[in-house]
């Protein structure tokens, strides 16, 4: 297995492919409150993405947007479920904290689903701590928030 993490941005054809499912999943997940975390989750115009390969095959993807001058919010992560439990997550978590660090970012933070409980593992393994929510997701009972220094 060769796995190769490729900085790009959203006009990038396999991150639009990744993201396809990603939001196919989410709007199963999220059910009739889909439209409100929609509106948070479009890419046009991202300029910092991953595209995480294996073997040539777009396998993963995630992405962070500025927030405020010194903060990101990592965005977009997605893996295909064929490419599961093989650290690609952790993997791209790790990049985007780096590449946000070297843009001159001094904290990322996050949002997801208090029920993605894998995606809750592999933040706190990443060094993620939960947070009041913040911005739009304050009182959203479905979400929970986490912040790293970078």
């Amino acid at each position: 297995m060769i796995m190769i993490l490729y900085q790009t941005d959203s006009a990038n054809p396999d991150f639009q492919y990744l993201i396809q499912f990603l939001d196919a999943a989410l709007a199963v997940h999220n059910g009739e409150k889909n439209a409100f975390f929609e509106q948070f989750n479009t890419i046009d115009m991202i300029r910092y993405c991953i595209v995480a390969y294996i073997d040539e095959v777009p396998a993963a993807c995630g992405a962070f947007k500025p927030l405020t001058d010194d903060t990101v919010e990592i965005k977009r992560m997605y893996t295909d479920p064929a490419f599961r439990k093989r650290g690609l997550a952790s993997a791209i978590v790790k990049e985007l904290e780096n590449w946000a660090k070297q843009q001159g970012f001094k904290k990322a933070v996050l949002e997801t689903s208090q029920e993605l409980t894998h995606a809750i593992s592999v933040y706190e393994k990443s060094g993620f701590y939960r947070i009041p929510n913040y911005g739009q997701y304050r009182g959203v009972e479905t979400s929970v928030c986490y912040e790293k220094a970078l």
